[in-house]
């Protein structure tokens, strides 16, 4: 549009708020999607914004294949908290499950065994018995990950498994002292942190396979880590660089146990953090490590045990009581919605995780998922 005409005095006066932002953001999707590649070109080189909206990455991630006006319709039963629960999966011994959604397939680790389960066509339930199982530890699996269709675990045994989904090859070796309560894997190297008060870097290259590259020692134990950053257990984030050198850590003043327990990054330079202060953090480290760029506090004063976004407005958060899972908009400073998925016995949401339609909570004793297609929610 046309700029404004500068005002007297030779100053130039601002343009008043385009009208178009004012739409919902659901709408401004719907009439992008009538819109070919040319025009999709043309219209991102407008603003930021609509740089995003008609980037195909993010397209990608709204959902391929789902038609346009059941995108509107699931979106506002997020917003709303419009949904049918259910609990898909039950066992008897209270654990600290993690799970992976990867496609049709959701793993998840029960005990020393990661399994592998198909998700139903209508995409709630889960089939009766795992596609594959995933072994080598010797005791629980406290964390994996799921990178270029290979599994990489921690396990309370101290070690290290690495296997390829689609085949038997698998590699365990032994990393720490004690449980390796966290792993990562990125471009041939693992990452993992412990108890023990240490992080260190793996090498996966041919011939080092297990081989030990360096090691952080750290004042606390080490629960959360990903490729980029080591998140510590006694004060704020910390940031190294693979060969184990300290470049930064994010933020200041965090009194001793406010630990961080789950990071997540949306981009190389954008990351959400969460832990025992009760508080979700939003970092950018291009403009800043000693500040945040947006806080918001769990209103119960709950600890916070997994995070996870879906890389544009929505974040949810898991609580380590009751099973609250919190929607959370990064527009809003308070917590769009919330779900009790744990009443009246109390306990963490240990991992989370969701697609465009659904929502998936793992608990001490159940896996509880979240149906926002639903017409009638119950």
């Amino acid at each position: 549009r046309a700029a404004a005409a500068p005002a007297e005095g030779g100053s130039r006066a601002a343009s008043p708020p385009s009208p178009v932002w004012a739409l919902p953001e659901e709408l401004l999707l719907l009439i992008c999607s009538y819109l070919d590649a040319q025009a999709l070109g043309r219209l991102a080189q407008v603003c930021r914004r609509l740089r995003f909206l008609s980037s195909r990455d993010h397209w990608n991630r709204i959902a391929a294949g789902i038609p346009v006006k059941e995108r509107v319709k699931v979106s506002q039963n997020w917003r709303h908290g419009r949904c049918r629960r259910e609990t898909v999966l039950k066992w008897k011994c209270n654990l600290m499950p993690w799970m992976e959604l990867d496609g049709e397939y959701l793993y998840l680790s029960q005990a020393e065994n990661i399994q592998a389960y198909h998700l139903c066509a209508e995409g709630t339930g889960l089939q009766c018995h795992p596609q594959a199982i995933f072994s080598g530890h010797q005791e629980d699996v406290c964390r994996f990950v799921l990178v270029n269709s290979h599994i990489v675990s921690g396990g309370g045994d101290g070690s290290i498994v690495l296997h390829k989904i689609h085949g038997s090859y698998s590699v365990k070796f032994s990393a720490h002292e004690q449980e390796v309560n966290c792993v990562d894997f990125q471009g041939g190297l693992i990452v993992s942190g412990s108890r023990d008060r240490t992080a260190k870097v793996w090498s996966l290259s041919a011939g080092r396979v297990g081989q030990c590259l360096h090691t952080v020692q750290t004042e606390d134990r080490v629960w959360s880590i990903a490729i980029r950053l080591f998140a510590l257990n006694d004060s704020s984030p910390y940031v190294f660089h693979c060969s184990g050198q300290l470049l930064t850590c994010l933020g200041t003043d965090f009194h001793r146990g406010a630990g961080v327990l789950d990071v997540f990054y949306e981009t190389p330079s954008l990351l959400l953090s969460c832990g025992y202060d009760t508080y979700i953090r939003y970092w950018d480290i291009r403009t800043s490590t000693r500040k945040c760029v947006q806080e918001w506090e769990e209103p119960h004063d709950s600890a916070l045990y997994c995070i996870r976004s879906d890389k544009n407005h929505m974040i949810a958060s898991g609580s380590s009581y009751y099973g609250v899972v919190r929607l959370w908009d990064k527009r809003q400073t308070r917590c769009l919605q919330s779900f009790h998925l744990s009443s009246p016995t109390s306990s963490p949401v240990y991992c989370l995780r969701f697609s465009t339609t659904h929502l998936y909570a793992a608990l001490a004793s159940a896996l509880h998922v979240l149906d926002f297609t639903a017409s009638n929610p119950v």
